[in-house]
């Protein structure tokens, strides 16, 4: 595996919450999410019944960041470019439950719930000291 990818790997499963961007109405829209990671793909959960499933709908893409910590301009992060999918796979569903979800859902079993699943197709590690931008193409 390469460096970069480890690095990558490392930022993902110590950073959980980032900003995932849609299209609406021809504009982005970003908004706070949790992410769950299997390798590179990255895994979201969702009420069907949301504007951004709507978006997705209209345009599978997303841009999302992760690893921001806001220590100040240092901070090592992540840019994906990746398309969205939505899984309704069962095993999954356990796997990403948590207690947090419990406000929203009555448990994995709930219909409402939705797994996003995006493939990245393009990842750049950021800020990383004392070098530019590195980019892991993917598609």
């Amino acid at each position: 595996m390469s460096q970069l990818k480890d690095e990558i790997l490392t930022i993902l499963k110590e950073n959980r919450v980032g900003t995932m961007a849609t299209v609406h109405d021809n504009k982005p829209r970003s908004r706070y999410m949790t992410f769950f990671n299997d390798d590179l793909t990255l895994y979201t959960v969702t009420s069907k019944d949301t504007h951004k499933t709507e978006d997705i709908e209209q345009n599978p893409y997303t841009h999302i960041l992760l690893g921001y910590e806001g220590d100040g301009v240092g901070d090592t992060y992540v840019e994906i470019e990746g398309k969205i999918s939505e899984s309704d796979d069962g095993s999954l569903r356990e796997k990403v439950w948590n207690e947090h979800l419990e406000p929203w859902f009555d448990g994995p079993q709930d219909p409402k719930m939705l797994i996003l699943q995006i493939t990245p197709e393009q990842i750049r590690l950021m800020n990383k000291t004392n070098k530019p931008p590195q980019t892991l193409e993917l598609s």
